[in-house]
């Protein structure tokens, strides 16, 4: 059906309802703006989610590589956040291929509409100006019949009156009425003739009109509509087809969080713990029984120094037996309050381990505030091996850059040499120069590291040779150094410890060597010498770089002059001023009699 035929008198009707389609065409725009705004918040919500669950810059985040699940839940938050930018997709789409398209229609729709409409009105000024020509027309016809008629009349009523008495006056007035009337007549005739001239015009104009100009102008209008319901509806379907374009995508996100969910494996990350946490050392032997019974038979004379410092080494001996310090002593010796001299004596000598207790909490709490050494030296073996492995293969990877930048100089100097114009092969020389000194410095710290590595590997022993060391160490140590088991346990602290005994290792992996903490070892400044309890020789050299310690040579004799309180060092002597902490497995330690009678 066409607008121009159907609806040929509906000009009014038409403008209102063309009107009302742009305006429509407006509020779908509006709506897909709204829908792409919050695509476009939605994404960015999205994205700060994943960014905000991402795991932290620190070891923890190397920590939580090492388990499937961790993995996983990272995986989940990289799908999640291309999941956000296939939304910030749907929404550049939506405003390209919409927003944008059916904006500018809607500009050029209103300005055909306008041109559609201006014609039409102009055409009905000309058929109402032409209708209102054939009316003038009309009346002036009309008028000129109407007065042609009265002369006529007149005329009449002149030349049938008989009662004039004068003739020739009547003669007179009777030709004048004549003419008149003929006049009117032929004025009358005129304007038939030019009215009739003017309807068929008119005529012609409206049929014009009517069947020709205004069905093109309401047929371009109509065409115009189609057009732009056309394009709504080819919006409605990118609408759609916006949306569809991104779901494979979407969908290869959704199977990358169910492939990272289904590659969680329970037994892979239960066993990483023991990856993770295992220390190496081997699980503590039986405590051996100790006789107090025979200190009791001993009888300690009141003006004797040797028995005084036996009083001293067995307080030691009592004091050492505690892992913790500072906890109360209720076995007390029942001989104290049957005498008051040596009980005296032995309360002041029992301050000395007491600072040893303190001596022994200050080298945990150095390991706490400084940084743990280079060599890792401060972690479990096992740990410590992993630690020195990953850092030989992280500076090895620096290494292999540093050779690919060197090769890459290498072919730019040859270029220059063969040709001259593109550069100066001297130019690359500091940089190559530069490069051959990193890659020496990295070397001497991989084979630093993996001198450490070595060590640490041959410290390792499987059970049979400890078992064998073990023996070994039962035959060379007395009875009373046996009674300090060696069991790995944790100091107050929460380092590592460990106690000779004859289950320890003869060389195996250390603690951190004690330190000096300026605020504990002022109270310790005016403490007199300590004395000699025992000797020692040195099994493995030891270099003692760190603050506290001593370096030793292998088969030097020193002296004991403090047993280990349980943290893996024993502090010895080589002259009067030359003193300090060796690990406890890198000695073989001899007590004096005294020292193992008590």
């Amino acid at each position: 059906m066409s607008w121009g035929t159907e609806l040929w008198d509906q000009f009014d009707n038409l403008e209102k309802h063309t009107q009302w389609g742009i305006e429509f065409a407006e509020k779908y725009t509006k709506f897909v703006k709204e829908r792409s705004e919050i695509e476009i918040n939605y994404a960015k919500q999205i994205r700060n989610l994943s960014k905000k669950y991402q795991p932290k810059k620190n070891s923890r985040e190397e920590e939580e590589s090492r388990y499937t699940f961790c993995r996983s839940f990272l995986v989940t938050l990289n799908e999640l956040n291309d999941y956000a930018g296939q939304h910030e997709v749907i929404a550049e789409n939506l405003t390209s291929q919409i927003i944008t398209e059916l904006t500018r229609y809607l500009q050029e729709l209103k300005t055909e509409r306008k041109s559609h409409f201006h014609d039409g009105r102009k055409a009905q000024q000309q058929i109402e100006s032409s209708w209102k020509q054939l009316e003038s027309c009309k009346r002036r016809f009309e008028r000129d019949c109407k007065e042609a008629d009265r002369a006529q009349q007149y005329f009449e009523k002149m030349d049938a009156d008989i009662n004039v008495t004068k003739a020739d006056v009547e003669k007179r007035s009777s030709h004048k009425a004549r003419q008149q009337a003929q006049m009117r007549h032929q004025m009358a005739s005129d304007s038939k003739s030019d009215y009739s001239a003017y309807l068929q015009k008119f005529n012609q104009e409206q049929n014009e009109h009517y069947y020709t100009v205004i069905p093109n102008i309401f047929q371009k209008l109509q065409d115009m509509e189609e057009k732009r319901i056309e394009r709504l509806g080819v919006c409605m379907k990118t609408f759609a087809d916006v949306d569809r374009q991104v779901l494979p995508i979407v969908g290869k996100c959704l199977d990358g969080m169910t492939k990272a969910a289904e590659s969680i494996e329970p037994k892979t990350d239960s066993n990483q713990v023991v990856e993770s946490y295992k220390s190496g050392f081997e699980a503590p032997g039986d405590v051996e029984f100790e006789d107090y019974g025979q200190a009791m038979k001993r009888t300690v004379s009141e003006t004797s120094l040797s028995n005084s410092r036996e009083g001293k080494d067995k307080s030691t001996s009592k004091s050492k037996g505690k892992l913790w310090p500072f906890i109360k002593n209720k076995n007390k010796s029942p001989k104290q309050h049957k005498e008051p001299l040596s009980h005296r004596l032995n309360d002041f000598m029992t301050s000395k381990p007491k600072m040893h207790y303190l001596r022994t909490l200050r080298r945990g709490l150095s390991l706490k505030l400084g940084s743990g050494p280079e060599d890792f030296s401060h972690l479990p073996p096992e740990q410590r091996r992993k630690k020195l492995q990953g850092k030989i293969d992280e500076l090895n990877k620096d290494i292999q850059k540093e050779m690919d930048q060197r090769d890459a100089l290498t072919k730019m100097k040859d270029v220059y040499i063969k040709n001259p114009q593109m550069g100066d092969p001297a130019s690359v020389d500091p940089r190559l120069t530069e490069i051959g000194q990193n890659i020496e410095k990295l070397q001497s710290e991989v084979q630093k590291f993996e001198g450490w590595l070595a060590e640490v590997e041959e410290r390792m022993p499987s059970k049979s040779d400890t078992h064998r060391r073990s023996v070994l160490y039962e035959t060379q140590t007395s009875t009373a150094v046996s009674n300090n088991c060696a069991q790995n346990r944790e100091s107050p602290d929460g380092s590592y410890t460990e106690e000779q005994n004859s289950e320890t290792q003869v060389k195996a992996t250390i603690n951190a060597p004690p330190t000096t903490t300026p605020d504990i070892d002022d109270e310790f400044d005016d403490e007199e010498t300590l004395p000699t309890i025992g000797t020692c020789k040195a099994l493995y050299p030891f270099e003692g770089h760190n603050e506290g310690t001593i370096a030793v040579a292998e088969g030097e004799l020193l002296f004991v002059i403090e047993e280990d309180k349980g943290d893996g060092w024993t502090r010895v002597r080589r002259s009067e001023d030359d003193e300090g902490y060796v690990p406890t497995s890198y000695i073989e330690v001899i007590l004096e009699t005294n020292a193992k009678d008590s």
